[in-house]
């Protein structure tokens, strides 16, 4: 956990007052591998990264974060299991990697993510309200209600909406960042990706084209040890996705993310491919979250006092947002019109009344009274 948030120094050290020339690969390594495979440079190996000492309120808020997201996701994942949602993915095990990747960027800094990084959005300030209201899909959900749950996205924030297909979001982050680079306003793109996904051609094209033109990117592999329910061992047969850095001509360092546990969509029950034993080990004795906690033991900066408080207090702030968010009404049916055309063109307007119409006639077909009002 610390060498991830001392990833920060490592940003930190690229950055210049015009722009940051160089691409950096942040790749994690599950904490079982093995000490053959040590090809890529690690933290520990670089004494010119100097160590970082992180502060207390900087702990504090890592950890509390990492708590809140962890209660976050057994709420939301019990609602998707007893059909109060239609879809949900779980952060378990990767709370750490969110946080401390997090910590390293500025608040302008552009983020590309896949689909297992709420954490990233809740360091920067995306709200209980917001991640209920968008996995509710309800009329306060800024996306409308348009897309799936845990498509989260946030203008605001510099959080670009996550979409579905693996590996999509990997060009689009090196363009963006290219576009950085014109700029020269010193801003950075991390894109977020699982070692699955390197398996797409996305990742080629995105790794290389980065590095040709020296884009300003964080390319952050998350490597849990399974694409679903393919282990590694039948998706390549190299040293990890960290090795392909250098290949391409890129800055690369592999850190332990601790990162081995995380439960995979709602709807893949990871218990088929991993054993139970293996799941126990990491989900109790060497989590992120785990560790973090036994750090601010030691610094004196946590006590079961504290770890009773919070954990009742987060829950009941989880719950308030559920129930809030579960309570409200689905977005007006005419929305599904709007924002793609500055000025609504003949052929849609004449849809969207047929669909009025058509509704409204049938109105004891359709639960109308769980949407918002149309016009």
């Amino acid at each position: 956990m610390l060498s991830l948030a001392r990833l920060a120094v490592r940003v930190a050290v690229c950055r210049t007052a015009e722009n940051i020339q160089k691409t950096t690969v942040c790749c994690f390594h599950r904490a079982s591998v093995s000490k053959s495979s040590q090809s890529t440079a690690r933290f520990e190996d670089k004494p010119e990264f100097p160590r970082l000492t992180l502060d207390k309120d900087i702990v504090m808020k890592m950890y509390k974060d990492m708590t809140l997201l962890n209660t976050m996701d057994r709420v939301l994942y019990e609602s998707q299991r007893q059909g109060r949602i239609s879809f949900y993915m779980t952060n378990y095990g990767e709370e750490g990697t969110h946080m401390g990747s997090a910590a390293a960027l500025d608040p302008g800094d552009i983020v590309f993510g896949q689909y297992r990084e709420a954490g990233v959005l809740m360091w920067r300030g995306f709200t209980l309200d917001e991640f209920m209201n968008q996995c509710y899909g309800n009329m306060m959900d800024k996306g409308k209600g348009r897309q799936m749950p845990v498509h989260y996205g946030s203008k605001d924030l510099n959080f670009v909406t996550i979409s579905s297909p693996l590996a999509t979001q990997m060009p689009q982050a090196a363009g963006a960042a290219y576009a950085c680079k014109m700029q020269q306003k010193g801003h950075v793109v991390i894109c977020y990706f699982g070692e699955g996904a390197a398996s797409e051609g996305d990742a080629h094209a995105a790794l290389n084209f980065a590095a040709v033109l020296d884009c300003p990117i964080i390319f952050f592999c998350r490597n849990n040890g399974y694409a679903i329910s393919t282990p590694t061992k039948d998706q390549y047969r190299g040293d990890g996705i960290a090795a392909r850095g250098p290949g391409y001509g890129i800055s690369t360092v592999r850190v332990d993310g601790n990162d081995t546990i995380g439960h995979h969509s709602t709807s893949d029950d990871s218990s088929a491919y991993r054993s139970v034993d293996e799941v126990s080990y990491w989900d109790q004795q060497d989590n992120p979250i785990s560790r973090l906690r036994h750090y601010m033991l030691n610094q004196g900066w946590w006590d079961e006092k504290a770890e009773q408080e919070w954990k009742l207090g987060s829950r009941k702030m989880v719950m308030k947002a559920f129930a809030e968010a579960e309570g409200r009404k689905k977005p007006n049916p005419e929305e599904m019109f709007t924002d793609v055309y500055d000025t609504l063109p003949p052929h849609l307007e004449k849809q969207r009344q047929a669909m009025k119409e058509h509704v409204l006639q049938h109105k004891e077909h359709y639960p109308l009274e769980q949407f918002d009002k149309m016009t």
